[in-house]
Protein backbone atom coordinates (compact mmCIF):
# COMPACT_ATOMS: atom_id res chain seq x y z
CA UNK A 1 0.00 0.00 0.00
CA UNK A 2 1.25 3.46 -0.91
CA UNK A 3 -0.88 6.05 0.86
CA UNK A 4 -1.53 9.72 0.10
CA UNK A 5 -3.62 11.95 2.35
CA UNK A 6 -5.63 14.77 0.78
CA UNK A 7 -7.07 17.56 2.89
CA UNK A 8 -10.32 19.28 1.93
CA UNK A 9 -10.61 23.00 1.30
CA UNK A 10 -13.35 25.39 2.26
CA UNK A 11 -16.81 24.88 0.84
CA UNK A 12 -17.66 21.59 2.54
CA UNK A 13 -17.86 22.98 6.08
CA UNK A 14 -21.06 22.58 8.11
CA UNK A 15 -22.13 23.03 11.75
CA UNK A 16 -21.38 19.93 13.80
CA UNK A 17 -18.28 18.93 11.88
CA UNK A 18 -15.78 17.24 14.15
CA UNK A 19 -18.00 17.13 17.25
CA UNK A 20 -18.06 13.33 17.53
CA UNK A 21 -14.30 13.19 16.91
CA UNK A 22 -13.75 15.81 19.61
CA UNK A 23 -15.77 13.76 22.10
CA UNK A 24 -14.06 10.45 21.28
CA UNK A 25 -10.37 11.23 20.80
CA UNK A 26 -8.19 13.18 23.29
CA UNK A 27 -5.55 13.62 20.56
CA UNK A 28 -8.16 15.30 18.36
CA UNK A 29 -9.17 17.66 21.18
CA UNK A 30 -5.59 18.64 21.95
CA UNK A 31 -4.74 19.54 18.34
CA UNK A 32 -8.14 21.16 17.72
CA UNK A 33 -7.70 23.45 20.75
CA UNK A 34 -4.03 24.28 20.15
CA UNK A 35 -4.50 27.76 18.66
CA UNK A 36 -5.23 31.11 20.28
CA UNK A 37 -8.10 32.64 18.31
CA UNK A 38 -10.37 35.63 18.81
CA UNK A 39 -13.55 33.52 18.67
CA UNK A 40 -14.90 30.34 20.26
CA UNK A 41 -13.76 27.64 17.85
CA UNK A 42 -15.89 24.87 19.38
CA UNK A 43 -19.03 26.98 19.30
CA UNK A 44 -18.61 28.00 15.65
CA UNK A 45 -17.62 24.50 14.46
CA UNK A 46 -20.15 22.49 16.41
CA UNK A 47 -23.18 24.80 16.70
CA UNK A 48 -22.56 28.02 14.73
CA UNK A 49 -25.22 29.94 16.69
CA UNK A 50 -24.44 33.24 14.93
CA UNK A 51 -24.25 31.75 11.44
CA UNK A 52 -20.64 32.77 10.76
CA UNK A 53 -19.08 29.42 9.80
CA UNK A 54 -19.41 30.16 6.08
CA UNK A 55 -17.54 33.46 6.37
CA UNK A 56 -14.04 32.76 5.13
CA UNK A 57 -12.30 34.29 8.15
CA UNK A 58 -14.08 31.67 10.32
CA UNK A 59 -14.22 28.82 7.81
CA UNK A 60 -10.49 28.60 7.34
CA UNK A 61 -9.32 28.15 10.96
CA UNK A 62 -12.26 25.81 11.64
CA UNK A 63 -11.37 23.56 8.72
CA UNK A 64 -7.67 23.48 9.60
CA UNK A 65 -8.43 22.74 13.28
CA UNK A 66 -10.65 19.84 12.18
CA UNK A 67 -7.88 18.50 9.93
CA UNK A 68 -5.20 18.94 12.60
CA UNK A 69 -7.32 16.90 14.99
CA UNK A 70 -7.71 14.04 12.51
CA UNK A 71 -4.00 14.17 11.68
CA UNK A 72 -3.16 13.85 15.38
CA UNK A 73 -5.32 10.72 15.68
CA UNK A 74 -3.78 9.23 12.53
CA UNK A 75 -0.26 9.83 13.84
CA UNK A 76 -1.16 8.43 17.24
CA UNK A 77 -2.21 5.23 15.47
CA UNK A 78 0.94 4.97 13.37
CA UNK A 79 -0.58 6.02 10.05
CA UNK A 80 2.22 7.40 7.87
CA UNK A 81 1.42 8.84 4.46
CA UNK A 82 3.86 8.61 1.57
CA UNK A 83 2.59 11.87 0.04
CA UNK A 84 0.40 14.77 1.15
CA UNK A 85 -1.67 17.43 -0.58
CA UNK A 86 -4.67 19.64 0.02
CA UNK A 87 -7.19 21.68 -1.92
CA UNK A 88 -6.39 25.38 -1.45
CA UNK A 89 -6.75 25.89 2.31
CA UNK A 90 -6.13 22.15 2.72
CA UNK A 91 -2.51 22.73 1.74
CA UNK A 92 -1.92 24.25 5.19
CA UNK A 93 -3.24 21.04 6.75
CA UNK A 94 -0.94 19.00 4.50
CA UNK A 95 2.03 21.10 5.62
CA UNK A 96 1.03 20.61 9.26
CA UNK A 97 0.89 16.85 8.69
CA UNK A 98 4.32 17.04 7.04
CA UNK A 99 5.86 18.73 10.08
CA UNK A 100 6.34 22.15 8.47
CA UNK A 101 3.78 23.74 10.83
CA UNK A 102 2.60 22.84 14.31
CA UNK A 103 -1.16 22.46 14.80
CA UNK A 104 -1.25 25.79 16.66
CA UNK A 105 0.69 27.50 13.90
CA UNK A 106 -1.39 26.04 11.06
CA UNK A 107 -4.72 27.09 12.61
CA UNK A 108 -3.48 30.58 13.46
CA UNK A 109 -2.05 31.01 9.95
CA UNK A 110 -5.37 29.86 8.49
CA UNK A 111 -7.17 32.48 10.60
CA UNK A 112 -4.77 35.15 9.33
CA UNK A 113 -5.16 33.95 5.74
CA UNK A 114 -8.96 33.96 6.00
CA UNK A 115 -8.99 37.55 7.25
CA UNK A 116 -6.50 38.65 4.60
CA UNK A 117 -8.63 37.08 1.85
CA UNK A 118 -11.82 38.62 3.23
CA UNK A 119 -10.12 42.03 3.33
CA UNK A 120 -8.86 41.65 -0.24
CA UNK A 121 -12.39 40.80 -1.42
CA UNK A 122 -14.03 43.90 0.12
CA UNK A 123 -15.74 46.12 -2.43
CA UNK A 124 -15.42 43.61 -5.29
CA UNK A 125 -18.58 42.28 -6.90
CA UNK A 126 -17.26 38.81 -7.52
CA UNK A 127 -18.39 35.62 -9.16
CA UNK A 128 -17.31 32.03 -9.52
CA UNK A 129 -18.72 29.46 -11.95
CA UNK A 130 -18.04 25.76 -12.48
CA UNK A 131 -17.65 24.96 -16.18
CA UNK A 132 -18.39 21.38 -17.21
CA UNK A 133 -16.90 19.53 -20.16
CA UNK A 134 -14.83 22.19 -21.86
CA UNK A 135 -11.09 21.81 -22.27
CA UNK A 136 -8.55 24.13 -20.63
CA UNK A 137 -7.38 25.91 -23.73
CA UNK A 138 -10.90 26.68 -24.96
CA UNK A 139 -11.93 28.03 -21.56
CA UNK A 140 -8.76 30.10 -21.28
CA UNK A 141 -9.67 31.77 -24.59
CA UNK A 142 -13.16 32.53 -23.26
CA UNK A 143 -11.63 34.14 -20.18
CA UNK A 144 -9.21 36.15 -22.29
CA UNK A 145 -12.06 37.52 -24.40
CA UNK A 146 -14.26 38.26 -21.38
CA UNK A 147 -11.43 40.03 -19.54
CA UNK A 148 -12.40 43.21 -21.37
CA UNK A 149 -15.11 43.44 -18.68
CA UNK A 150 -12.75 42.81 -15.75
CA UNK A 151 -10.68 40.09 -14.14
CA UNK A 152 -11.68 36.50 -14.92
CA UNK A 153 -9.37 33.48 -14.69
CA UNK A 154 -9.48 29.72 -14.44
CA UNK A 155 -9.01 29.41 -10.68
CA UNK A 156 -9.50 25.65 -10.20
CA UNK A 157 -8.48 22.73 -12.41
CA UNK A 158 -10.43 20.19 -10.38
CA UNK A 159 -10.64 17.07 -12.54
CA UNK A 160 -11.38 16.06 -16.13
CA UNK A 161 -14.51 17.88 -17.25
CA UNK A 162 -14.64 20.27 -14.30
CA UNK A 163 -12.94 23.66 -14.30
CA UNK A 164 -13.87 26.71 -12.23
CA UNK A 165 -13.56 30.33 -13.30
CA UNK A 166 -13.57 33.28 -10.92
CA UNK A 167 -13.07 37.02 -10.73
CA UNK A 168 -15.27 40.06 -11.21
CA UNK A 169 -18.90 39.13 -11.68
CA UNK A 170 -19.56 40.73 -15.09
CA UNK A 171 -16.43 39.18 -16.58
CA UNK A 172 -17.19 35.77 -15.08
CA UNK A 173 -20.73 35.85 -16.46
CA UNK A 174 -19.46 36.82 -19.92
CA UNK A 175 -16.82 34.05 -19.85
CA UNK A 176 -19.53 31.54 -18.88
CA UNK A 177 -21.69 32.72 -21.78
CA UNK A 178 -18.76 32.29 -24.17
CA UNK A 179 -17.99 28.88 -22.67
CA UNK A 180 -21.50 27.65 -23.40
CA UNK A 181 -21.18 28.89 -26.98
CA UNK A 182 -17.85 27.05 -27.22
CA UNK A 183 -19.46 23.75 -26.20
CA UNK A 184 -19.49 23.62 -22.39
CA UNK A 185 -22.19 21.22 -21.22
CA UNK A 186 -23.13 23.31 -18.19
CA UNK A 187 -22.00 26.43 -16.35
CA UNK A 188 -23.00 26.45 -12.70
CA UNK A 189 -22.69 29.67 -10.67
CA UNK A 190 -21.19 29.04 -7.22
CA UNK A 191 -21.83 30.93 -4.01
CA UNK A 192 -18.59 32.59 -2.96
CA UNK A 193 -17.52 35.53 -0.84
CA UNK A 194 -14.47 36.52 -2.85
CA UNK A 195 -12.55 36.12 -6.13
CA UNK A 196 -10.27 33.47 -4.66
CA UNK A 197 -7.24 32.15 -6.56
CA UNK A 198 -7.23 35.08 -8.97
CA UNK A 199 -4.92 38.08 -9.27
CA UNK A 200 -7.49 40.08 -7.24
CA UNK A 201 -6.12 38.25 -4.16
CA UNK A 202 -2.73 39.94 -4.62
CA UNK A 203 -3.22 42.01 -1.42
CA UNK A 204 -3.76 38.78 0.53
CA UNK A 205 -0.55 37.39 -0.96
CA UNK A 206 1.32 40.50 0.19
CA UNK A 207 -0.14 40.19 3.69
CA UNK A 208 0.89 36.53 3.89
CA UNK A 209 4.41 37.35 2.72
CA UNK A 210 4.80 39.80 5.60
CA UNK A 211 3.40 37.30 8.10
CA UNK A 212 5.65 34.50 6.87
CA UNK A 213 8.73 36.64 7.49
CA UNK A 214 8.25 36.08 11.22
CA UNK A 215 7.13 32.42 11.05
CA UNK A 216 9.27 29.34 11.61
CA UNK A 217 8.98 26.73 8.86
CA UNK A 218 10.01 23.25 9.98
CA UNK A 219 11.65 20.58 7.87
CA UNK A 220 9.26 18.76 5.55
CA UNK A 221 9.13 15.15 6.78
CA UNK A 222 6.74 13.90 4.07
CA UNK A 223 6.55 15.17 0.47
CA UNK A 224 3.80 17.72 -0.16
CA UNK A 225 2.40 18.40 -3.62
CA UNK A 226 1.68 22.11 -4.02
CA UNK A 227 -1.47 23.66 -5.51
CA UNK A 228 0.20 26.23 -7.72
CA UNK A 229 2.58 23.62 -9.17
CA UNK A 230 0.51 20.44 -9.35
CA UNK A 231 3.55 18.54 -8.08
CA UNK A 232 6.28 18.50 -5.43
CA UNK A 233 8.38 21.62 -5.06
CA UNK A 234 11.87 21.88 -6.51
CA UNK A 235 14.86 22.45 -4.22
CA UNK A 236 14.92 26.06 -5.42
CA UNK A 237 11.26 26.67 -4.42
CA UNK A 238 10.58 28.15 -1.00
CA UNK A 239 7.42 27.18 0.86
CA UNK A 240 6.59 30.78 1.93
CA UNK A 241 6.84 31.95 -1.69
CA UNK A 242 4.65 29.07 -2.89
CA UNK A 243 1.97 29.86 -0.28
CA UNK A 244 2.08 33.54 -1.19
CA UNK A 245 1.60 32.57 -4.85
CA UNK A 246 -1.06 29.97 -4.04
CA UNK A 247 -3.64 32.41 -2.72
CA UNK A 248 -3.63 34.39 -5.98
CA UNK A 249 -3.00 31.58 -8.49
CA UNK A 250 -4.86 28.62 -9.96
CA UNK A 251 -5.26 25.39 -8.00
CA UNK A 252 -4.00 22.49 -10.13
CA UNK A 253 -5.80 19.64 -8.39
CA UNK A 254 -6.17 17.43 -11.47
CA UNK A 255 -2.43 17.75 -12.12
CA UNK A 256 -1.74 16.94 -8.47
CA UNK A 257 -3.84 13.78 -8.64
CA UNK A 258 -2.20 12.66 -11.87
CA UNK A 259 1.18 13.18 -10.24
CA UNK A 260 0.13 11.00 -7.30
CA UNK A 261 -0.75 8.32 -9.82
CA UNK A 262 2.71 8.66 -11.39
CA UNK A 263 4.25 8.29 -7.93
CA UNK A 264 2.56 4.91 -7.54
CA UNK A 265 -0.01 5.87 -4.92
CA UNK A 266 -2.51 3.04 -4.47
CA UNK A 267 -4.71 4.48 -1.70
CA UNK A 268 -5.93 7.98 -0.95
CA UNK A 269 -7.47 9.15 2.31
CA UNK A 270 -9.57 12.30 2.09
CA UNK A 271 -9.70 14.21 5.40
CA UNK A 272 -12.42 16.78 5.92
CA UNK A 273 -16.15 17.30 5.66
CA UNK A 274 -17.69 16.05 2.44
CA UNK A 275 -16.36 13.85 -0.33
CA UNK A 276 -15.54 16.35 -3.08
CA UNK A 277 -11.91 15.28 -3.41
CA UNK A 278 -12.90 11.62 -3.59
CA UNK A 279 -15.05 12.53 -6.59
CA UNK A 280 -12.10 14.28 -8.23
CA UNK A 281 -9.91 11.22 -7.61
CA UNK A 282 -12.41 8.87 -9.25
CA UNK A 283 -12.80 11.11 -12.30
CA UNK A 284 -9.04 11.59 -12.65
CA UNK A 285 -7.53 8.23 -11.68
CA UNK A 286 -10.50 5.91 -12.05
CA UNK A 287 -10.40 2.52 -10.37
CA UNK A 288 -6.60 2.46 -10.22
CA UNK A 289 -6.59 4.16 -6.83
CA UNK A 290 -8.76 3.28 -3.84
CA UNK A 291 -10.16 6.37 -2.11
CA UNK A 292 -11.61 6.64 1.41
CA UNK A 293 -13.18 9.76 2.88
CA UNK A 294 -13.06 10.39 6.63
CA UNK A 295 -15.30 12.94 8.34
CA UNK A 296 -16.87 11.14 11.31
CA UNK A 297 -15.51 9.16 14.25
CA UNK A 298 -17.11 6.03 12.81
CA UNK A 299 -15.41 6.54 9.45
CA UNK A 300 -12.06 7.25 11.08
CA UNK A 301 -12.33 4.13 13.25
CA UNK A 302 -13.13 2.03 10.18
CA UNK A 303 -10.14 3.43 8.33
CA UNK A 304 -7.80 2.77 11.28
CA UNK A 305 -9.04 -0.83 11.49
CA UNK A 306 -8.44 -1.43 7.78
CA UNK A 307 -5.04 0.30 7.96
CA UNK A 308 -3.88 -1.94 10.82
CA UNK A 309 -5.10 -5.04 9.00
CA UNK A 310 -3.19 -3.99 5.86
CA UNK A 311 0.01 -3.52 7.90
CA UNK A 312 -0.28 -6.89 9.66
Amino acid sequence: MKLAILYAGQGSQHPGMGKDLYERYPAFREAFNAADLDFDLESVCFDDPEGVLNLTQYTQPCMVAFAAGVTAVLKENGVKADDLAGLSLGEYSALEAAGVFTAKQAVELAAFRGKAMADAAKGIECGMTAVMNLDRDALAKCCEEASALGCVQICNYNCPGQLVIGGEKAAVEKAAELAKAAGARRCIPLKVSGPFHTRLMHPAGDALAKRFASEHFGEMETPVLFNCLGREKADSDSIPALLEKQVQSSVYMEDTLRRLGELGVTDILEVGPGKALSGFVKKTLGADVHCTAVETAEELEAFLTSWKEAQA
